[in-house]
């Protein structure tokens, strides 16, 4: 810079001034030695570590036997529940409802279907060439596009709410009879929770 246009943020003599209205202050260093940006020593902790227990006395500990025969199961009652029932991730075993969220009580349950799958009726590729390949000899090739393909996609969505809980679980359909077979299960189940 020039005489005429001195520096008005040099100090005394001529070097850059310290920081003043508006600068941070420069970061002290830490005790280690490292600054700013790069990590400390940890301190020492204020006790002894000690590694996997040494040095703490055991307990008295009874000798280890080996378990005993588990006892038979009971007998369940009449109308005590259900038998194996299982629709999708949703099991009912004896009087409960075991779902992956946890289980429920069987009695008193509401369940619910919804069906969520469509069934679409297509030509197949094969029917269009052989159309079209028989004919160029006579007519009768145009009976090929008369057969038809049923595909079924999609889901049926089962729903059930018992003590204050709710689940609901998806059920991929496979053909036209999955959303009948899944509402006779339903039917079962709903007659189980009565």
């Amino acid at each position: 810079m020039s005489d005429q246009q001195p520096n008005p943020y040099a100090g005394d003599n001529g070097a850059p001034g310290s920081p003043g209205y508006g600068y941070p202050p420069p970061y002290p260093t830490a005790p280690g030695g490292a600054g700013y940006g790069y990590p400390a020593t940890p301190p020492a902790p204020g006790y002894q570590p000690t590694v996997g227990g040494a040095g703490i006395p055991a307990q008295a500990q009874p000798p280890v036997m080996p378990p005993a025969q588990p006892p038979a199961y009971a007998v369940a009652p009449h109308g005590a529940g259900g038998s194996g029932l299982s629709l999708g991730d949703i099991t009912i075993a004896g009087d409960q409802i075991i779902t992956p969220s946890g289980a429920m009580p069987l009695k008193g349950a509401m369940w619910n279907a919804s069906d969520f799958s469509r069934t679409e009726t297509k030509i197949p590729t094969h029917a269009v060439v052989l159309a079209i390949i028989f004919f160029l000899f006579c007519l009768l090739g145009l009976l090929f596009l008369l057969m038809k393909e049923k595909t079924t996609t999609g889901y049926i969505q089962v729903t059930v709410t018992s003590g204050g809980r709710h689940h609901s679980t998806m059920i991929p359909a496979v053909d036209a009879g999955t959303f009948p077979w899944v509402m006779n299960q339903i039917n079962y189940a709903r007659s189980l929770s009565i």
